[in-house]
């Protein structure tokens, strides 16, 4: 497929695109001398741009979305066949593949009970701060309204989801952000040098015990939930660290305070299980989900709680306020659950939660390899498909790199034709971790093709300190 498309062929559509599209998280001031990247083509774990050049995407499809890889024919046919039978209808009513989708994802999730449709990830996250404040209102006579959110988590960019944003440069300018959220120290081992009190071991319980201290802090009766992403993501690939989620299960149930996790990421297969969640052993209250969904073929997001805090919402229907009284216009959509249905069962048949396992493994492994080559890299860290490498001037300190050289990484990978990611504009002075996450299909090959082009970016650009 290679050289399939001519720059001619497209000339067109790059004007255009340089024109009047406006792409995310880019300065488009060099769009004025340089032509703006646009994909053509997917297939697999591959992607062909305006020129023809083939890439190897392993950052699926740059955030962290398709996992199912591209050119999936029979989740276009089924979206398809759904869109002439019933496109939409509002959420008011229901659909035979939201029914059919709600039943297989409550499936994958013990204690969980009910999916209320959205479009998109930050959407989802609003409609669980919605309902914790609702809640606290209907319940707790206006308390128990704060949501704590933890330090580098990310959960959406509405003014709502940037309040409880822990990326202090994707929340820059953006302010003044809603009242009543509250930060909650981050849980990154590898930084606790950064925390004042930090001990050399047990340091996962001693991370959630801060979030505890938080509460005490507000008052234990003005907290009504933590949001929190199993493994923060954009924040630089976190594992929590040993202890750490015990602890915060027992610290939540203590208090009565809900608690919300952010799967938009790691759900449906990342890291090698459906949710992140369940590598952990925890129960959350409410579950939000959106990129892996349906891998991109349609959009789809959902909140998933679980029936206690459904009931909370039709205990006294004397009370003309006592439902949810909420509505995503383009939740109604039937292509997004019919999509995620099909990906669901590619999933299943074809084992990809025991690649993402073993394929992850690999991928882990190789990223070790790579730390023993090269002192740049700090530190190697992820579960599954979802791996990070910290890039550090020195390992003793610890001082990250400069962004610029993390982000000259993944030109020079893109110029070898694998596409890789890196923290973006979201933590001042530490936007220097690498990031990897291919499609859950990625075969060895394609792991070591991954980490290869890797290996010779390091060399070519830190050959002094290798």
């Amino acid at each position: 497929m290679d050289g399939h498309f001519s720059e001619n062929d497209v000339s067109g559509i790059v004007e255009a695109d340089r024109s009047h599209i406006w792409h995310h998280l880019s300065q488009h001031k060099p769009y004025e001398s340089t032509d703006p990247r646009v994909i053509i083509e997917g297939r697999g774990l591959y992607v062909w741009d305006q020129h023809g050049k083939k890439h190897l995407d392993a950052v699926s499809g740059g955030v962290w979305t398709v996992n199912v890889g591209y050119g999936r024919e029979s989740i276009a046919n089924v979206v398809r066949d759904q869109l002439v039978k019933l496109n939409y209808f509002a959420g008011v009513a229901g659909s035979i593949p939201g029914a059919l989708f709600g039943q297989k994802i409550i499936e994958k999730m013990p204690g969980m009970s009910r999916v209320y449709y959205c479009n998109t990830g930050s959407e989802a996250n609003e409609k669980a701060f919605k309902m914790v404040r609702q809640i606290a209102h209907a319940k707790y006579g206006g308390n128990k309204w704060k949501i704590l959110y933890r330090d580098r988590d990310y959960h959406g960019t509405t003014l709502g989801a940037l309040s409880a944003g822990g990326q202090d440069e994707r929340n820059a300018q953006y302010g003044p952000f809603a009242p009543g959220f509250v930060r909650v120290p981050h849980c990154l081992e590898y930084r606790k040098h950064e925390q004042d009190g930090a001990p050399d071991v047990y340091y996962g319980e001693w991370a959630a015990d801060q979030i505890e201290q938080v509460i005490l802090n507000e008052g234990p009766d003005t907290v009504g939930a933590l949001c929190l992403e199993p493994l923060t993501a954009g924040g630089g690939v976190i594992p929590p660290p040993e202890g750490y989620w015990d602890r915060v299960q027992d610290i939540c149930q203590k208090y009565e305070i809900l608690l919300h996790i952010d799967e938009v990421v790691c759900g449906v297969g990342r890291t090698g299980v459906w949710f992140g969640y369940q590598n952990y052993g925890v129960q959350p209250d409410m579950v939000t989900m959106a990129k892996g969904v349906a891998s991109g073929y349609a959009a789809i997001a959902c909140l998933v709680t679980t029936e206690d805090v459904f009931e909370k919402f039709k205990d006294n229907p004397d009370d003309k306020l006592n439902y949810f009284r909420d509505i995503s216009t383009f939740g109604g959509c039937t292509s997004g659950p019919a999509a995620a249905l099909e990906n669901m069962r590619i999933i299943e048949d074809e084992n990809l939660l025991q690649n993402t396992t073993d394929m992850g493994r690999r991928l882990m492994d190789n990223l070790y390899a790579l730390k023993e080559k090269h002192s740049v890299i700090g530190d190697v860290r992820g579960a599954g498909l979802f791996c990070g490498a910290e890039l550090v001037v020195d390992r003793t300190t610890r001082e990250p790199v400069d962004e610029t050289m993390a982000q000259a990484v993944v030109a020079d990978c893109m110029e070898q034709g694998v596409i890789i990611g890196v923290t973006n504009r979201s933590l001042p002075g530490k936007n220097n971790t690498l990031c990897f996450s291919p499609a859950l299909t990625v075969t060895p090959d394609e792991v070591d093709r991954i980490t290869d082009v890797v290996d010779g970016a390091l060399y070519r650009l830190f050959s002094a300190s290798c």
